[in-house]
């Protein structure tokens, strides 16, 4: 027989309560485990360690079920420094077959306590460290049958909790998430995908917004049924007002994007919105997703839509603010920038596109974006559309001697001259006679269809 070596534990000495009595029986006896000999030897606890072992578990329940707010969070905390890391299995050691009784407790607690924040921190750590132990499956499905996933669905959305709070329970929900299809469905069954998008969209911390992201990502591997609903949550958090819940989306859609392979038609507009942002890296996100989806069907939409976007209507570019607004003193910024924006970044993303494929390059053509882009580079009012529509009628008129030979005569050649000597810095130098040349080029590229403006 083997003696166990006893451990010193942070548990009450008290007796065990009425209700206990009588379910010494009921609990599993401990097995004792060695090594003797290079074999694995296992034998069972003698009767008076088990004993010993039952009256321990019953006695720290008793604490428990006795203690208030403050003895609680001190058992917890002992708990949580004794025990994180442990097995499954040494976790069923250390409350000789009973952890689960403990685990029932935290969950009813939880459910009890999480609208009011009372020890939520200490309970959701308890918690992770029963269903992050290795080979805890049972201790998932007892807290999933207990209704956890709705719980820590439902905290996410409580303003009075903490952030902090939130990332633990978001960490706990990857937990489950990570450990099969089915809990996986299990979420996403409990509105989990618009729960989580919108804690994304409002959170006040950039740490839960990213452990929101990663649960999302998450939630779409290897969840055919749910992977789409996953995909349009993401399309929907494109508009929303924060800039870095919507670099996290797009950063999420490249991967769901390949999981979900169809591309939906829905994504077309906010992406294209996107670039209307001030945030360089917000930008720099979208115009990569841009670049992916170009082996998707919504690849005429969206280099329609990046054509278009060089020349914008008079009624968007054309929006001043009222002067009794304007402080002389602070730099002022009019109501058409974000539209200038965007054609930047249009033009940067037709030049990226068109160093990527001559394909791309003949249909951007037929959608006469070369006249477009002259147009952009006469806008005056801002100077990185200029530059980055430099940039791409460069390319193309290196590119193609068509083009080369119908822009030189669509702008003279002096600026076609300055052009190829300094696309770059062509923006410097343009006049305003230039500058409406470009703004009203008539540019024709045999074989495009031209469209009366």
């Amino acid at each position: 027989m083997v003696t166990l070596q006893e451990k010193p534990r942070p548990f009450g000495r008290s007796g065990a309560p009425d209700w206990l009595s009588g379910c010494e029986p009921e609990l599993r006896v401990l097995q004792a485990v060695r090594w003797e000999g290079g074999e694995l030897c296992v034998g069972r606890m003698p009767p008076v360690k088990e004993q010993e072992a039952v009256s321990r578990l019953m006695a720290f329940l008793k604490e428990w079920d006795s203690g208030n707010k403050v003895v609680r969070k001190r058992i917890m905390k002992d708990f949580i420094s004794f025990n994180k890391g442990k097995t499954g299995p040494e976790l069923e050691q250390e409350f000789s077959q009973g952890s689960s009784l403990f685990l029932a407790r935290l969950t009813t607690w939880l459910k009890l306590s999480y609208m009011f924040g009372t020890c939520l921190s200490e309970i959701l750590q308890s918690i992770s460290v029963f269903l992050s132990a290795t080979c805890s499956n049972r201790y998932k499905v007892e807290f999933v049958e207990f209704g956890g996933i709705l719980i820590l669905l439902e905290i996410l959305g409580i303003k009075l909790v903490k952030e902090q709070q939130k990332v633990e329970a978001l960490k706990l929900l990857q937990t489950l998430a990570a450990t099969g299809r089915k809990y996986k469905e299990l979420v996403c069954e409990s509105y989990g995908v618009r729960a989580v998008a919108e804690c994304l969209a409002k959170a006040r911390s950039e740490e839960t917004q990213e452990q929101a992201q990663v649960l999302l990502e998450t939630l779409a591997q290897g969840n055919p049924k749910y992977q789409t609903q996953v995909y349009k949550g993401l399309i929907a958090l494109l508009p929303c007002a924060s800039p870095k819940a919507q670099q996290l989306a797009l950063r999420a859609l490249r991967p769901v994007q390949m999981i979900v392979t169809e591309a939906h038609p829905s994504i077309v507009n906010p992406l294209l919105a996107v670039l209307r942002t001030m945030h360089l890296e917000i930008q720099n996100e979208a115009l990569q997703l841009i670049k992916y989806l170009m082996c998707t069907e919504v690849r005429p939409a969206l280099l329609k839509g990046l054509v278009a976007s060089l020349r914008p209507s008079r009624k968007e570019s054309g929006k001043v603010r009222p002067q009794i607004l304007d402080d002389p003193n602070v730099p002022q910024m009019t109501e058409s920038l974000p539209v200038f924006i965007q054609q930047a970044a249009a033009a940067k993303a037709i030049g990226m596109l068109a160093r990527e494929s001559t394909e791309l390059c003949h249909e951007l053509i037929q959608l006469r974006v070369i006249h477009n882009l002259l147009f952009a580079m006469g806008n005056q009012d801002h100077m990185e559309s200029q530059r980055q529509a430099s940039l791409a009628v460069e390319y193309f008129i290196l590119s193609f001697p068509v083009v080369e030979d119908q822009v030189m005569k669509a702008i003279g050649e002096n600026l076609f001259q300055m052009l190829l000597d300094n696309a770059d810095g062509l923006y410097m130098k343009i006049d305003n006679i230039q500058a409406d040349i470009l703004r009203s080029n008539q540019v024709n590229i045999p074989g495009v269809k031209e469209v009366t403006e």
